[in-house]
């Protein structure tokens, strides 16, 4: 007599007993979101330019160690990784530790900044990835869409709590409370992750990334679309609003990850009922009428809905279309197609730094939001072609 099937309720508990890791991670990324801008531009004194670089660099490196990483979630095991980005999380808080001692030297406190965020970058792509492909192997391919939403939710809600606790710990205690907080995070991760049970190494065919690459490329170059909006709101919304001279900017940041998160719990299982190619076109619609409330906001208030607007739509483009990417390969190859998958993401936040602040230095702050709107609306266009392709595919094979 078989045993019976776990209750959804049991299957959610599982997913998010694995993706505490991520949210760990991407605590350690959220901490020093809404200070490193003002702290590179303000306290060391260098351009709009530099200071989105600092941010991109993480994503950058993220984006440079994503075969590296889905080799070893592949050949090694998700926990390992995971294990593995926990400690490169650590390491990053002792450069920002350095830092944050070296403000009177610029070049060298800018310096050790990028460093850390380098390890950072480089560990982010183990833990997010390497969560996803644990806890698809705990609870079964089938609730794919549930782990990668759930990992989504992770790693928002620690972006959403973590920019305004660096605010706050900064500001009570200093720059230092920042790296040594981080260091704790990743001694507390690697302490709960350590005796949890890992998922199967699973056996077959290993593709080579580039291949894998090429199967994911057009839902990633829809995901890297739409994430521009994200990487210019958490880049550059404490400079935008400073250029205005309203307050409370980490909010708008906050704001963002809750409709981010509400959104996935109140629809996250449509992916599964209607299709992802569908719950992606609708959502960088609304993407992109909240990017482009925030290009007209007349007030801070306004600022804010669009915030919301645009983390609600944004928040099923990652899991509506990553679930159509893994699906073009096997179950052996899976941990390579997120790994994948998630490097379009990398890019397209590791460039929107420069771009967009290239942008901002030429056109204000508030076109950087209009040009985050038209690379949405591509996401979207490109999403509606993807899913008649798809469509036609299934009919041809109906056919025959």
């Amino acid at each position: 007599m078989s045993a019976p099937a776990p209750s959804q309720l049991a299957i959610t508990a599982q997913v998010v007993s694995i993706v505490l890791f991520t949210f760990i991670g991407y605590l350690n990324i959220g901490i020093p979101l809404a200070v490193l801008p003002g702290y590179v531009h303000n306290e060391l004194g260098f351009s709009a330019v530099v200071a989105g670089l600092v941010i991109s660099v993480q994503y950058l490196a993220t984006l440079l160690s994503r075969p590296t990483a889905s080799r070893i979630i592949d050949n090694l095991g998700s926990k390992k990784a995971v294990m593995y980005g926990l400690f490169g999380c650590g390491l990053s808080g002792v450069f920002m530790l350095a830092c944050a001692f070296l403000t009177h030297l610029p070049w060298v406190s800018l310096a050790c900044l990028l460093v850390g965020r380098l390890v950072l970058g480089s560990a982010e792509s183990l833990v997010g990835s390497g969560s996803i492909g644990w806890g698809i192997g705990r609870v079964g391919a089938e609730n794919t869409a549930k782990v990668i939403s759930w990992n989504g939710i992770a790693s928002y809600g620690a972006l959403a709590v973590g920019a305004p606790l660096g605010v706050l710990m900064v500001k009570s205690l200093g720059l230092w409370s920042m790296g040594a907080s981080i260091i704790l995070l990743g001694v507390v991760g690697l302490l709960l992750a350590w005796p949890k049970r890992a998922a199967p190494v699973v056996s077959g065919v290993r593709l080579p990334f580039l291949r894998v690459l090429g199967k994911v490329f057009p839902h990633g170059s829809g995901l890297a679309l739409g994430s521009i909006g994200f990487g210019t709101i958490a880049t550059f919304i404490t400079l935008y609003y400073a250029s205005r001279g309203w307050g409370n900017a980490a909010l708008t940041l906050s704001l963002f990850g809750a409709s981010f998160i509400s959104a996935r719990l109140l629809f996250g299982n449509l992916i599964n009922r209607i299709g992802g190619f569908r719950v992606a076109i609708v959502c960088l619609a609304v993407e992109t009428l909240g990017l482009l409330v925030l290009w007209l906001a007349p007030s801070a208030e306004m600022a804010l809905a669009g915030a919301a607007l645009s983390g609600f739509g944004f928040s099923l483009v990652f899991p509506a279309l990553g679930v159509e990417a893994v699906n073009q390969v096997s179950a052996a190859n899976r941990g390579a197609a997120v790994g994948a998958y998630s490097l379009f993401i990398d890019l397209s936040l590791g460039i929107t730094g420069p771009l967009v602040g290239a942008v901002a230095s030429g056109f204000g702050f508030a076109s950087m939001f209009l040009f985050a709107a038209a690379a949405a609306c591509c996401g979207l266009v490109l999403s509606l072609y993807l899913y008649r392709q798809a469509r036609r595919t299934r009919e041809s094979l109906h056919q025959a």
